[in-house]
């Protein structure tokens, strides 16, 4: 490692002063003739400059220089670059330093995985270099592996975007077999789980961007000399673009610590060939049925034909999967609790339909895969289903995704869990809410009363989970008459489980990407929900302002509002109100005779105040309270943020004013 130049010139100026201080230069001349009178006297013999660093280091004077030399940099200086550089006789830290520690265990394997930068990303080309302090778009570069997340530095879009991180990622684990005994690289070729890179756009509003999604093979660095190797990944587009390439990243594998053995290159190159050929014939096999289950279900009806059976569906890289292969049980750890709690946290993931180029009111196809839906934080309604559908089957319920309809025929999914009583509840992913269902019965007489639905679903296509998979094949596919007896072949027909099993079951060796764990929210939210609640203050304020009104807040009265966001939120993830009695009372006691309060709550699942502000203005309740006008006028606004895993957010703001009514 070279040192700048005026680096050098002060580290060579602090040792000198060091050694100064020590008087080193007259113990050594001590030494030097102490060791010629010693040594020189019997035979008249040259004394190298070996022999007088032995001498002093057997005096033990070169371990003590070394001792009173500290140069230890703390890892908190990077955070500090905006400081101005500290002095030379500053530069002995007096405070022991905090430094980051990687646990290595000597008795795993590890892959470390460095992105040295990209190169070609051409949609980038024309953009301006960023100026210092200028908010800008960027990258970021999430991994997974073997239940290991990573996520990369923010780094500035550009045609050669700045990617510089290492990434060490455990290969083998006590799972693996004996813990103590270190892994072999014939053993690890057999692990073929991939390294997931999915590489996210963050604009400079925050909005996310899905720009690619690759599957890396890193078995490659088995065979490769001194145990490492280099590897250009060309990233392709996702969606309508995935046969476009977006970008290069230059990588470098490394295995630590190292083989003692290598494999040679037919030897990997003869496992990945065997294994694709394994993979494509399983899933021909599963193909074949597929088309032969189809061709006995149209023939039960002829109308099956319009019903919504999905039995593959694209994901963001265009490839055809299954659609058992998108579910599979998740647990959340500690990270949620409850059935309930896991639907509000789908529910706050932000709803996109994937993107059409073009015009046409077409829907684009893409059902993402379970990474690239989590980092980029929002998703379509199959989405938020099969990860609904995941985290419910996770509590040991007995959960399926629905394909079907809404009002309007327009397509839809959701999530349905069957009791063990037989009661059938629908659980719509984009919000939470949950809906019994109660089939109505058509052969009923007229004056026989049948229960209202409630829910917003028409028709019903086919259900399915990791496991099963059923087609509706019942007279009429209207949900509000359906018999959800998925045991009863008359109403539903089945897919062989083996047939599903083969190619969706995690541990086969097939495309079927690993899921990777929930990780919990970074966000702070007393800090988030202040900055909300100051900025909102300020936009309330200027806008008052442009009216020609004066803004006098009530302190008091905002806090008052927070009980009430509490409750709301316990009401969405419970779907139990509590706790409003004291808020009412407290109001109550807050507004005095005479006077007049307002309230308008509102809800978000993102944390930009100027553009929760706008929306506000778009309601006249909100409008109402902003532009309030009369006697002794006190505003208040409350914002209070709720976290949940992957850092999706339930943001819950409160306008609110008290004034005295002028008649």
């Amino acid at each position: 490692m070279s040192l700048p130049l005026e680096k050098a010139s002060e580290l060579k100026q602090i040792i000198h002063q060091q050694l100064i201080k020590m008087d080193v230069h007259g113990r050594i001349r001590e030494v030097l003739a102490e060791t010629i009178r010693e040594e020189l006297a019997p035979e008249h013999q040259q004394l190298s400059t070996e022999d007088l660093i032995k001498a002093l280091r057997q005096r033990g004077i070169i371990d003590e220089v070394m001792k009173e030399l500290k140069f230890v940099t703390d890892v908190n200086d990077k955070e500090r670059t905006s400081a101005p550089p500290k002095p030379s006789t500053h530069f002995v830290e007096r405070e022991p330093p905090v430094l980051k520690k990687t646990n290595i265990d000597p008795t795993r394997r590890y892959l470390y995985l460095q992105v040295l930068g990209g190169k070609a990303f051409l949609e980038h080309l024309q953009e301006p270099e960023p100026l210092p302090g200028q908010i800008c778009s960027t990258f970021t570069l999430c991994l997974h592996f073997r239940n290991q997340r990573f996520r990369s530095k923010p780094v500035p879009c550009a045609c050669e975007p700045d990617f510089h991180d290492g990434f060490l990622l455990e290969v083998h684990k006590d799972s693996l077999g004996d813990g103590s005994k270190m892994v072999d690289a014939t053993t690890m070729l057999s692990i073929s789980d991939p390294v997931h890179m999915v590489l996210i756009k963050t604009d400079t509003f925050g909005e996310t961007t899905l720009v690619a999604s690759y599957f890396l093979e890193w078995r490659s660095v088995l065979a490769a000399e001194n145990g490492v190797t280099n590897v250009a990944v060309e990233l392709l587009g996702v969606g309508t673009e995935s046969k476009v390439s977006v970008g290069v990243l230059n990588i470098r594998l490394e295995m630590y610590p190292q083989l003692s053995k290598m494999l040679s290159p037919e030897i990997t190159s003869t496992q990945f060939s065997l294994e694709r050929q394994k993979t494509a014939e399983k899933e021909r096999l599963f193909l074949v049925y597929a088309k032969q289950w189809w061709r006995e279900y149209l023939q039960i009806r002829p109308t099956h034909n319009i019903r919504l059976v999905k039995i593959f569906a694209q994901d963001e890289n265009g490839i055809n999967r299954p659609v058992c292969s998108y579910i599979r049980p998740l647990r959340a750890g500690r990270l949620l609790d409850t059935p309930r709690q896991a639907a509000r946290f789908v529910s706050v993931l932000g709803y996109e339909r994937a993107p059409v180029i073009g015009g046409g009111g077409g829907k684009q196809e893409q059902w993402c895969t379970l990474l690239a839906f989590l980092c980029r934080n929002k998703g379509d309604c199959e989405d938020h289903a099969n990860l609904l559908c995941s985290l419910l089957l996770g509590y040991g319920l007995e959960a399926f995704v629905c394909v079907g309809t809404k009002a309007k025929g327009v397509p839809h999914t959701w999530v349905m869990t069957c009791g063990t009583d037989g009661t059938i509840t629908f659980w719509e992913s984009l919000t939470g809410h949950r809906y019994i269902h109660r089939p109505i019965s058509p052969d009923d007489p007229p004056l026989v009363e049948q229960p209202k639905p409630l829910y917003p679903y028409r028709t019903i296509g086919c259900v399915f989970n990791h496991q099963k998979f059923f087609g509706n094949c019942q007279p009429s596919d209207a949900v509000e008459v359906c018999v959800f007896d998925l045991q009863d072949e008359s109403k539903w027909k089945p897919m062989s489980g083996e047939a599903i099993k083969s190619v969706c079951s995690p541990g086969t060796v097939s495309s079927v990407p690993p899921f990777p764990p929930l990780c919990a929210s970074t966000i702070d939210t007393a800090i988030t929900s202040n900055e909300m609640e100051l900025q909102l203050r300020i936009l309330f304020s200027e806008h008052r302002k442009d009216l020609g009104l004066s803004t006098v807040w009530d302190d008091q009265l905002s806090y008052l509002l927070s009980p009430a966001l509490a409750a709301y939120e316990l009401e969405r993830t419970t779907g139990i109100s509590a706790g409003n009695e004291e808020f009412q009372d407290a109001v109550r006691r807050a507004v005095p005779d005479g006077h007049t309060f307002k309230g308008f709550p509102i809800h978000f699942v993102y944390r930009n105040a100027r553009r929760a502000f706008a929306t506000c203005l778009r309601s006249p309740f909100c409008e109402e309270i902003i532009c309030c006008r009369g006697d002794q006028v006190r505003l208040a606004v409350r914002v209070r943020v709720f976290t949940y895993p992957e850092s999706a957010c339930a943001v819950w703001i409160m306008f609110a004013c008290k004034y005295r009514s002028v008649l």
